[in-house]
């Protein structure tokens, strides 16, 4: 049977389509094209720059299998040292020169057995696969509140963080508490005159200490890349993926218990007023939302110069924010860390498969790929990191290196000439479907809280059994689970 030799598309230049650019052109069997919408690759790194930001996740784990970092400065890497890491990856693999910047898909069509492609400034293409590498939280959230447009100060989403604007000194307000917010406070707490954080509802806070590494540390690492393997595939930090992913899916776990009492531990031993530890206390279950991480969240907010502020927001006027118990904080800068649409990924491109078959009408309120990858009537697409994939505490390079793995067995079926299209069948996907829904429902997810991770029927969408679960579901495609044409 001859080999095929196939046009591959890579939308987004981020960590996962990073990824597939480099293990497409270590085969070095098709030929690889990657569009992305910005000027630089590193999706969210790119995107973010605000003070503090960092990965919540070791430093060592957030790397690709392939490419060992021994420079890392502490446990958990800052944003720019992450998106150095990606630059510097993307050029030692020579896979700059397939990127196509600028170039932001706009419409995919499946028509006569292959991907039509157009861009936003006219660029057309035509290819056998797509992948759709093109992220979770890229779209960001503009909070609908009254009167924002109205601020005298300066305003902006903190994934538009605007470099210019003075900080020192002044009076800054974030509105939100996900990882983000938290960050921004614990890095402006001492250097604003002063920081307002100001949240719907309080977090669960899990402590992580971020310790520089030495120079001798570092060392070490060079001489001997075992070392940086323990961090990231050893117990310690496998073992509370693990326990962490078994108390997501059976809330009533002995896992679960012991990150709640760990959380709720990190809360009464850390804040001295009662008052503030009130103020503080969340009324959901730990993990229900995202879980923070911060080695000093309590500490800042414990500061004269900080203030929780925890309630519903009634306006934005031009001295600062109006609350619903009639206070006003009075700002000069207001950070908007609301988040951004995670229902959105490929979106908003236009995407239709066979027969006519529009992606807007198949995911509707509820966007869903098995495992992650693959929808029915979209033949040849596959996503990385897509909809109803892990999501949570843990490293996405890792699972988006099990999705490629995965995907590559799917592609061998179209190089070895087994088919010219595959999709995962309706039956398949439909089973998934039920099993995920009544399994998600059962998950800490879906215990009672509003979090990013619901769909529109209030359904949590990430992947609601533990991290085995999926690692062993993606170490071989059935092919029975598909249809082949």
């Amino acid at each position: 049977m001859k080999e095929r030799k196939l046009r591959i598309a890579v939308i987004g230049a981020g960590m996962a389509g990073i990824l597939a650019a480099i293990r497409l052109k270590e085969a070095g069997k098709h030929e690889v094209v990657v569009y992305e919408k910005a000027a630089r690759i590193g999706g969210t790194w790119r995107e973010n720059s605000y003070p503090g930001l960092n990965c919540d996740v070791p430093a060592h784990a957030y790397t690709y299998s392939f490419a060992p970092h021994a420079e890392w400065s502490s446990f958990l890497a800052p944003g720019p040292e992450i998106q150095q890491y990606f630059e510097g990856v993307v050029d030692r693999h020579g896979v700059r020169p397939l990127i196509r910047f600028n170039s932001e898909i706009t419409r995919c069509e499946w028509t006569d057995g292959r991907w039509q492609l157009e861009t936003a400034d006219g660029q057309r293409d035509t290819v056998d696969v797509l992948i759709a590498a093109t992220g979770v939280l890229h779209h960001i959230n503009l909070p609908q509140i009254p009167g924002l447009d109205s601020f005298a100060g300066h305003a902006f989403h903190t994934a538009r963080w605007d470099h210019s604007v003075q900080l020192d000194g002044q009076r800054v307000g974030i509105i939100g508490n996900g990882s983000t917010g938290v960050q921004i406070v614990s890095a402006l707490a001492g250097r604003a005159a002063r920081v307002s954080h100001i949240q719907r509802t309080p977090q669960w806070i899990m402590p992580m200490p971020n310790e520089p590494y030495t120079e001798a540390q570092k060392a070490a690492f060079r001489a001997d890349p075992k070392l940086i393997d323990e961090i990231r595939y050893g117990e310690p930090y496998m073992g509370l993926v693990r326990r962490f992913t078994d108390a997501v899916a059976d809330p009533t776990s002995p896992a679960m218990a012991e990150i709640e009492a760990y959380v709720l531990g990190n809360l009464e031993q850390s804040i001295a007023d009662p008052a503030l530890k009130e103020k503080l206390r969340p009324d959901y279950r730990a993990a229900c939302k995202r879980l923070i991480y911060s080695p000093d969240y309590y500490q800042k907010v414990q500061r004269d110069d900080v203030e929780v502020v925890v309630g519903g927001i009634e306006r934005i006027e031009p001295a600062g924010v109006r609350m619903r118990d009639g206070s006003l904080v009075e700002l000069d800068v207001l950070a908007l860390a609301t988040g951004f649409k995670a229902d959105r990924f490929i979106r908003p491109a236009v995407v239709s498969g066979r027969d006519g078959a529009d992606l807007d009408a198949f995911w509707g309120g509820t966007p869903s790929a098995y495992l992650g990858i693959s929808m029915p009537d979209f033949p040849n697409l596959f996503m990385l990191n897509g909809p109803t994939g892990p999501v949570g505490n843990f490293s996405l390079i890792d699972i988006a290196e099990r999705q490629w793995g995965y995907v590559d067995q799917l592609l061998a079926q179209l190089e070895q000439g087994a088919c010219r299209e595959i999709s995962v069948s309706r039956a398949t996907m439909a089973d998934y479907d039920q099993r995920r829904i009544a399994a998600a429902k059962t998950t800490v997810f879906g215990s009672g809280c509003r979090s990013w991770y619901l769909d529109a029927t209030g359904v949590p969408t990430s992947w609601p059994w533990n991290y085995d679960a999926f690692a062993e579901a993606t170490a071989t495609a059935r092919l029975d689970e598909y249809e082949l044409r």
